[in-house]
């Protein structure tokens, strides 16, 4: 199953929040993405963001909304290195800044 993505609707909440990258990962990367599956964000955020939980949340909730499926946010800081290079391989830049 192909994922349509609002990009228009990503450009404009990635630059509200800072967002310097925002990439697909995951299922949504591949083609093993089906009718349940989440859509899994990698985001990078300016040197200079303040990020807390909230703006996460927040961040994660709006592009949920303009995507149309519940939302993954992860930070590309928060990776864990067993799984850093296998995520970074599959990855699908949808903002770049």
């Amino acid at each position: 199953m192909a994922l349509e993505l609002p990009l228009a609707s990503i450009r404009d909440i990635c630059a509200r929040y800072g967002v310097t990258e925002l990439c697909l990962f995951g299922s949504a990367a591949r083609d093993d993405f089906s009718p349940e599956s989440d859509v899994d964000l990698l985001v990078t955020f300016r040197p200079d963001a303040t990020v807390t939980f909230f703006t996460l949340s927040r961040m994660a909730a709006q592009l949920s909304a303009a995507i149309g499926r519940p939302v993954d946010l992860v930070p590309k800081t928060d990776l864990k290195p067993l799984v850093r290079e296998e995520i970074l391989a599959t990855t699908r830049v949808l903002y770049a800044a």
